[in-house]
């Protein structure tokens, strides 16, 4: 019988019906920085979700998301925008390149394969909400099992001494004795002195017969039932295997999670919040944007718009865990759009995307905002890097500005990647000092402004050789 907590995605949905666009875009500024205009959209887009959930089912079930395409350089914020939103919403969310697809009748990914794995990510995030309910329940049920095989239930009988029923005064039961052992052994389990011991448990065979399937349909099709085909066909074999106790008490307790909870249940649930919340993000939008105008490689650009038109418009998609629907689905599309523009896109998949944000390139602000104020910045990351080393690490303020201006440079001079120069920039500055960290420990370590410039300065000059190191 599955055991199931309070509701808590009932507050966590309370707590999101009670955001409005500012503070959803407040949210966002924590991890993300600038960029208020698609933020805004995101948000809104969000906001109208939730009023629409809030609608009469009749009037619901036509209001359609108004799906976006954001438009701007590589590393200023687009995927980062649609994931924390998504985290936000606790909603099912799929990153995918477009570029990955191909048209019907050529080899590749089918379109229909993002919804799919959008439901498989929407399962696994759903099992291991279930999962924390059932935790605790889990391994107190394992922990029995475990006891059962160490100390095996003695056979129930008289004792001798008894007569008509009623047992003489200062005697003691085996069943007494046996209870007493059973708290004695559970004590020592649970401080971990039993780890080393070594029990045989009956583990189930993961492993089935190899076969061959030949089929003309695709391999997400071909894989609807055949997982659930299998233990039908072969059998649930079981063998003994012989581990140690702390070993064969993580494998009972996994048995047990799959024991308690309803699959069936999380599949369903899973299934109405694709339906309902599920967020794609379709990356790569402009390789595709490009209208038929020839032969060669790019031929089917425009066939996989077509392909992509109704899954945003809203169709349904066969899945092994059954039939979704994907009218609801927001989708936010993004590409930088150097070469093609958003209205190089088919009409048609230009009508269901009618909401359009230009995300701005990354000024040297920009980047000392990012190395300073998002809760996991880079800077505040590196710190707690070098402290486990017990390294204190600092950096002045010139030293962030140092940084910003280098960053700010090379993405000039060389390809804009925007703030992912940071990365590089960082560990080029700090490389010298997690090299010798461990033979720094307890010591205290100050970056400032003449530091960076001693590590950078020459490969910023030297364009050549910023191109590949930087």
């Amino acid at each position: 019988m599955a055991i199931y907590l309070p509701a808590t995605a009932e507050e966590e949905q309370l707590a999101l019906d009670e955001l409005t666009p500012r503070e959803i875009v407040a949210e966002l500024d924590k991890h993300v920085v600038g960029q208020k205009d698609a933020k805004r959209a995101v948000a809104i887009a969000l906001r109208n979700r939730m009023r629409r959930q809030k609608l009469p089912p009749d009037m619901a079930e036509e209001v359609i998301p108004k799906n976006i395409i954001m438009i701007g350089p590589t590393g200023v914020g687009k995927t980062e925008i649609a994931r924390r939103l998504a985290k936000l919403a606790n909603s099912p969310f799929l990153k995918v390149e477009a570029s990955k697809f191909t048209e019907v009748g050529y080899v590749g990914r089918d379109v229909e394969s993002m919804i799919r794995d959008l439901v498989e990510i929407a399962i696994d995030n759903i099992r291991a909400e279930k999962l924390e309910d059932v935790a605790d329940k889990a391994e107190l049920n394992a922990e029995e099992r475990l006891l059962d095989i160490l100390l095996p239930p003695a056979a129930p009988r008289a004792p001798e001494s008894s007569q008509a029923g009623f047992v003489l005064e200062g005697t003691t039961t085996s069943g007494d004795s046996s209870s007493r052992t059973r708290e004695k052994l559970r004590q020592q389990l649970r401080e971990g002195k039993l780890d080393d011991r070594t029990v045989e448990i009956e583990t189930r065979e993961r492993n089935f017969p190899s076969f061959e399937i030949i089929s003309n349909q695709g391999v997400e099709e071909m894989d609807v039932n055949i997982k659930d085909m299998l233990p039908n066909i072969f059998g649930q074999r079981t063998k003994k295997r012989k581990m140690k106790v702390n070993e064969a008490f993580e494998y009972l307790i996994q048995e047990e999670e799959q024991r308690l909870i309803d699959m069936d249940q999380v599949t369903r649930m899973a299934i109405d919040r694709v339906e309902d919340a599920g967020i794609i993000f379709l990356d790569e939008i402009d390789k595709i944007a490009g209208r038929e105008g020839g032969h060669g490689p790019d031929v089917s650009r425009e066939g996989v718009q077509r392909d992509i038109l109704p899954i945003v418009e809203g169709t349904t998609v066969n899945t092994r865990y059954g039939m979704v629907r994907t009218d609801h689905i927001l989708f936010i599309a993004a590409g930088a759009f150097h070469v093609s523009k958003p209205s190089d896109l088919i009409p048609e998949l230009q009508g269901r995307f009618p909401i359009r944000v230009e995300l701005q390139s990354l000024t040297m602000d920009d980047f000392i905002r990012i190395l300073t104020e998002p809760k996991s910045s880079l800077t505040k990351q590196y710190m707690a890097l070098l402290d486990t080393e017990g390294v204190k690490l600092e950096f002045t303020k010139d030293a962030l500005e140092e940084i910003a201006r280098f960053a700010f440079r090379v993405n000039e001079g060389t390809e804009n990647i925007g703030a992912r120069r940071l990365h590089t920039i960082m560990e080029r500055v700090l490389d010298e000092i997690s090299f010798s960290a461990p033979d720094k420990k307890g010591e205290h370590v100050t970056v400032d402004a003449a530091y960076v410039g001693k590590m950078l300065t020459d490969i910023v000059k030297d364009q050549d050789l910023s191109r590949y190191i930087l």
